[in-house]
Order: C-alpha cells, then sequence, then structure tokens
C-alpha cells in the first residue's frame, strides 16, 4: 500500500525540493584524522544492525493503544470535551495522536538522513566524513523501521509538521558546512533521542519499546559527534559567528517547541472548530504536555551549553522556554543509559527465545516417548 494512503492529510507534493547552496569539499589528506572521531567511527561500522532481523515484527500493535499508556497523558482528558465523547472518538484520540507522533519521527530520520549525506558532501575533515557516511546507513535503517511500523502496525500516517519542515529548510539551505550539524545534530536530533527516551520509557507494549531503544542507540553517537565537531569549529568563531549561530539555535528551539502541540491531529478527529480550539487549550494547559515538553530539551539545552554557545541571551531564551536547568544534564551519563538499556532489551529477548527453544525441544522429547510407550 503506498503511504500516500495512509496520510490523514494530502501530502502537497510527492517530493519536497529544497535548494541547497554550498560547496562539495574534498581532501587530499588521508592522515589518521582525530582519535576521539576515529572511535566513533569504528563504533559506527561495529554497531550497524538489520531491522528485518533485530526487530521482532511478529510481535503484535493494537493500533488503537500503540504504546499502552495510560490516558491521563491525552491533554483533553478529564476535561468536558473528552467526557463528551463516545469510546469510538476515544479510540480515535490514541491512534492519531500516536500516528502523529511516529509520523513525524519517520519524517524526521529522513531529514537526518539527507543531512547526514549533506555533511559527507560538505565538511572539510575526512575523519568526520567517514562517520557521518555510517550515520547516513543508521538513518536510513531508522526511517525504514519508522515506515514499516506506521504501515503494518499502525495503518495511519502524517505529513510533516509544518515547524519541523521549516527548520529542515533553515539547515539545509544554509551553504555554511557547521549548519547541517547545528540543525540536525544538535536540535532535531537532540529533541527526538529525549522524545524517543520518554516514550521507551513509558511504553509497556514491547514492539515500540524495542524500536525506540535500537534508534536510540544509534541516535546517542549521533548527537556525540555533532559535539565533537562543533566544539572544535566553534572554539575559533568570531564574537558575530558565534551570535548567528545562537540566533539559528533560538529559532530552532522555538519551532521545536511549537510543533509538539499537533494542532493537526484534532484537526482530523471530526472535531467543529470551536472544539478544536478548545483541544488546543487543553494542550497548552496540560501539566503532563508541559513536563514531557520540558524533557525533550534535556539532551539540547546541555549539548549547545558543550559546543561553547551559551551567551546571556541563549540562556533568557532558555529560561523563557523553561527549560534552562536541563543545563546541568550529563550528555555522556544519558548516552551510556541509552545503549545500557538497548543491549538489556537484546539480553532478555535472547535469553526468552532460548527458553523457549529448549521448552520446544522438551515437548518433543516427551511426545516421542509417550508415542514410542503407546
Amino acid at each position: 500500500m503506498s503511504t500516500h494512503e495512509l496520510y490523514t492529510i494530502p501530502a502537497e507534493l510527492s517530493t519536497w525540493d529544497v535548494s541547497m547552496t554550498g560547496a562539495a569539499r574534498f581532501t587530499w589528506e588521508y592522515d589518521d584524522g582525530r582519535d576521539r572521531m576515529l572511535a566513533l567511527y569504528q563504533k559506527g561500522k561495529d554497531k550497524q544492525w538489520d531491522s528485518v532481523k533485530r526487530i521482532d515484527w511478529g510481535l503484535e500493535v493494537d493500533p488503537y493503544d500503540v504504546l499502552g499508556i495510560p490516558d491521563t497523558t491525552i491533554a483533553i482528558y478529564g476535561t468536558p470535551l473528552w467526557d463528551r465523547m463516545d469510546e469510538r472518538q476515544r479510540k480515535d484520540v490514541r491512534r492519531h495522536g500516536a500516528a502523529w507522533q511516529f509520523s513525524q519521527f519517520l519524517h524526521g530520520e529522513q531529514g537526518a538522513m539527507i543531512c547526514s549525506a549533506r555533511i559527507v558532501e560538505s565538511v572539510p575533515d575526512l575523519d568526520a566524513k567517514f562517520y557521518a557516511a555510517t550515520q547516513t546507513m543508521d538513518e536510513a535503517r531508522h526511517a525504514e523501521t519508522y515506515a514499516r511500523f506506521l504501515q503494518e502496525k499502525v495503518g495511519l500516517a502524517y505529513p510533516i509538521n509544518e515547524h519541523l519542515k521549516a527548520l529542515l529548510d533553515s539547515t539545509l539551505g544554509d551553504s555554511r558546512w557547521d549548519m547541517p550539524y547545528l540543525g540536525m545534530q544538535v536540535l532535531i536530533e537532540g529533541l527526538a533521542l529525549a522524545a524517543f527516551g520518554v516514550m521507551r520509557d513509558i511504553t509497556t507494549k514491547p514492539l515500540p519499546k524495542q524500536i525506540l531503544a535500537y534508534v536510540m542507540q544509534d541516535e546517542a553517537r549521533h548527537v556525540a559527534f555533532g559535539r565533537m565537531a562543533l566544539r572544535d569549529y566553534y572554539r575559533n568563531l568570531s564574537e558575530g559567528e558565534l551570535r548567528e549561530r545562537e540566533d539559528f539555535v533560538i529559532e530552532g528551539c522555538y519551532l521545536m517547541r511549537d510543533r509538539l502541540r499537533g494542532r493537526e491531529t484534532w484537526e482530523n478527529l471530526g472535531l467543529s472548530r470551536p472544539e478544536v480550539d478548545e483541544a488546543m487549550e487543553c494542550v497548552d494547559r496540560s501539566e503532563y504536555l508541559r513536563l514531557f515538553r520540558s524533557l525533550l530539551f534535556s539532551r539540547i539545552v546541555p549539548c549547545v551549553k558543550d559546543i561553547g554557545l551559551w551567551s546571556p541571551r541563549l540562556q533568557k531564551a532558555y529560561a523563557d522556554m523553561g527549560v534552562l536547568d536541563m543545563a546541568g544534564q550529563s550528555l555522556d551519563a544519558l548516552m551510556r543509559q541509552d545503549e545500557e538499556i538497548a543491549e538489556t532489551i537484546d539480553a532478555e529477548r535472547f535469553a526468552q527465545e532460548e527458553r523457549e527453544r529448549r521448552e520446544e525441544v522438551a515437548e518433543t522429547i516427551a511426545a516421542a516417548q509417550d508415542t514410542s510407550s503407546a
């Protein structure tokens, strides 16, 4: 089935053309490069995986309860609007919410794939080109995985959100080689990584938990790549050049915050215009979503600080967003945790498969003995 048949809102075009400027840079310096970058490149090669084989696609998913989380996480829960809905409408709210979230993950991963390829093309250092090439493959795998999940398990999809589209447009349309790093590796990837983490930790369903954990294992390396490359480069920029990057970060963070409101989901549930406005008021007042939005910046804020963009005006913007306290998060600790969770899920799965195999062998032997006795 074509993905266009799953879209709740018709996609404007079958393809979206973004005009890109800047130079493709070759380098004839084939030295060993930076040890840290080459170690990350080696890890990127070692950690490649096949979504067809690593993920258990045989697991069932209820499209009306994709994550298995309480209704209290829905912004309109307990409001007059929720009380007026019958169970069919409530099921649609759950399904559309999950479909919208995973659709934005999917579109973001395709954006990350394009940006990674752009980095391979434009970054001047060979060791960074090497790593970005492995990331391009990672992002292709992630897009493949989320597309399959939406097509086979949810059966519903949303086009790219206008705010995510705007940030991708700004990121890819800039001629400076560091902007795909800043827009994708720091902002979009950082936000996605935090969103994946929140959902990975609260879902009670094994298939989305596997997908989110395995994707996060890759994404943690990608954010580390952005930190490493930009921290080295930004040390040598002028005050004016740093201010331009901070302007981009501030605008991008507001775009990412606003995209989380998801107005289009409410507009496609058959609600009246006043009911859509009522739902959006609930979204803006929701304490759960306020906390969720705050947690989503847990990866971005410390990363921005780490790469050297930390002027008083940038701190003020984060204070206005209510996320300044996230600057104290340890990115290295979060990355280690992401690795460990994915490895734990693998270990538990393989242990369960081994137990099932032994039980099957035992049953086969017992059945053969019963036949023999008879």
